[in-house]
């Protein structure tokens, strides 16, 4: 777990390097740990170095760490796939989703949010690159989805996820991310209140974060190969 602890500071240091770069202050870039199969040690060691959210790709595996942390100072955030059987289990236990594409899956999490719990924070996904084999809602339907979702009672729309293609140059990284970014200018002025461009992983966060990512989903580089 000394590992961990080493990659998180090469990590944090590497975010502050990616937002000096781009002209932005750290603070406003959130490391959102990858967990998923990794073993709750992995977790509390970086929970122990400063991490404070962590993300979770399957339902009973998150849950499971959820209850077993034994730490009340830690944000979940579930990124995988989400299927409508299990939106209570999401909308019970965890702070954050950020997958949300379709108006049916976002209207049983505010159903099933429990009351006495702060409104679940929401970012729809984004097909940005029209691949078929990808989640996402696309470009041209997200204004409708996105005002639909922001009127549900008991989830807060933050703003936009997307995990463009595969690019190796960084100049063509940035594309789909300005992409997303301007997405999310567009509902600003349309008179959504939008806070979050969640993009960017461990091979392409430089240029998230110089595109305006405000969360960058990191696991590999923190937790080792899966």
């Amino acid at each position: 777990m000394i590992r961990v602890t080493e990659n998180f500071r090469k990590i944090q240091d590497l975010l502050a390097k990616a937002a000096a770069d781009a002209g932005r202050p750290a603070d406003h870039i959130r490391l959102l740990a990858v967990s998923k199969k990794k073993p709750l040690e992995a977790i509390l060691a970086a929970a122990s170095a400063g991490q404070r959210d962590f993300g979770e790709n399957f339902v009973q595996e998150g849950i499971g760490k959820v209850k077993d942390c034994g730490r009340d100072d830690l944000t979940w955030h579930f990124i995988g796939h989400l299927q409508a059987n299990k939106t209570r289990a999401v909308a019970e236990n965890f702070q954050w989703i950020h997958t949300v594409e379709r108006l049916k899956i976002a209207e049983r999490l505010s159903r099933q949010r429990p009351e006495s719990a702060e409104p679940l924070n929401v970012c729809i996904e984004v097909n940005v690159d029209g691949e078929e084999k990808k989640s996402g809602v696309s470009p041209a339907e997200l204004p409708t989805l996105a005002i639909a979702i922001a009127e549900l009672p008991r989830l807060r729309l933050r703003g936009l996820m997307c995990l463009p293609a595969i690019r190796h140059d960084f100049d063509e990284q940035r594309k789909p991310f300005a992409a997303l970014r301007e997405m999310l200018e567009s509902l600003r002025a349309s008179g959504l209140t939008l806070d979050t461009l969640s993009m960017g992983m461990s091979a392409d966060y430089a240029a998230a974060i110089h595109e305006g990512a405000t969360i960058v989903r990191i696991g590999t580089a923190l937790f080792g190969a899966r």
